[in-house]
Order: structure tokens, then sequence, then C-alpha cells
């Protein structure tokens, strides 16, 4: 029979397909809790619930351990979105909790991620300089600024590197723009707070 071999070859392939299948239903599965874990963690730290917001990450880290046991080659993909959700919201901690921000080689996560979650760290921060400033803590929202700044001005480099981390020359326009903003916004604040200050003492 002519197409005996070709039977036969196609039975082995479909079975691989299936098992390859089976794995990316996983990986796209798991790795969407990750996160949405990461997310919870963000949402803790911002309503100062550290204690939460920790538990939401060592869960995070559980999975995607499992996760990246099982993404193999081609797999590795499907890792990049849920590393630097990771990234971002261990940095992010460690930024409220006044600390180091961990390395690529601690976070255990590809460059590619450790870079984008670094970039996607700098939005939160100034969701929380804004709300120290509501909540009249301008040296903590100056100090949170100092860190993105800082952030920014490290990472902007990485704009060249566009066509291999993909969307870094994005988010690098996005967070310069960030940057400017807060900039005006703490800028404006301290002024008022000395100008609050000069006119309280000018009453006594």
């Amino acid at each position: 029979m002519a197409i005996k071999n070709v039977k036969s070859s196609l039975n082995d392939i479909s079975k691989s397909l299936h098992s390859v299948n089976a794995a990316r239903e996983y990986l796209i599965k798991n790795t969407r809790d990750v996160v949405i874990l990461c997310s919870h963690s963000i949402i803790a730290a911002h309503k100062g619930d550290l204690r939460l917001a920790k538990q939401k990450i060592k869960n995070a880290e559980l999975v995607l351990k499992k996760n990246q046991k099982k993404a193999k080659d081609d797999f590795k993909k499907y890792l990049i979105t849920p590393e630097q959700e990771l990234v971002e919201a261990c940095s992010f901690l460690a930024v409220i909790e006044n600390k180091e921000i961990p390395s690529l080689k601690s976070m255990k996560v590809s460059k590619e991620s450790y870079i984008l979650g670094l970039l996607d760290c700098i939005g939160e921060l100034k969701r929380l300089m804004l709300d120290n400033i509501r909540k009249d803590r301008l040296k903590e929202a100056n100090r949170i600024f100092n860190v993105m700044e800082n952030l920014y001005l490290i990472l902007y480099p990485f704009a060249m590197f566009d066509k291999i981390i993909k969307e870094a020359r994005r988010k690098l326009d996005v967070n310069r723009s960030l940057v400017e903003e807060s900039r005006a916004i703490i800028t404006e604040e301290i002024r008022r707070n000395h100008f609050v200050k000069a006119l309280t003492e000018k009453e006594k």
C-alpha cells in the first residue's frame, strides 16, 4: 500500500501534537493564574496589606516554578508575561518597604521578562507616589519619585534592543511621560509645602 508509511508517520505526529497541545493548554491556564496572583499582590500592597501582598507573591512563585519546569523550547514564550508580572509585583513591594529591588538572579526569570517587569513597575510607582501626596506624606512621595526616575534612567538604554525585547521602546516612551508628569506634580507639591510653611512662620 503506497501510503502505509505516511499513515504510520501521521499517527506518530498526531500523538506528538496532542502532547504538545496539552502542554500548551496547561501553560496558558496556569500562567494566567500567576498574572492574577501578581495583580492581587499589587492591589493589596497599594492598600497597605503587605502580609497579603507577600502571600500572593509566594503563591505566584510556586505556580510559576511548575510552569517553568513544564515549558520547553518553543513554550518558553508563554512564560514572558507571568514572569514580568512577578518581577513587577516583587519590585513594587521592595520599593514600598524601602528595600533593594530584586536582582535578575534572585528572580530566576528570563532577561526579557526582567526588563519588561521593571518597566511596568514604574507605572505602579507613580500611583504610589500620588497616594502618598494625598496622605500628606511628601517626603515618602519624593523618595518614590526618585526611585521611579532612577529606574527609568537606567532602563532607557535598553530602547536600542527593541527588536529583541518586544515593547521595550513603547514602554519606555510611556514611562518617560509618567516620569515627567510625576516630576511636575512632586515639584509643585514641594513648592506649595514650602509656601505654606513660610506663611505659617510669618503668622507666628
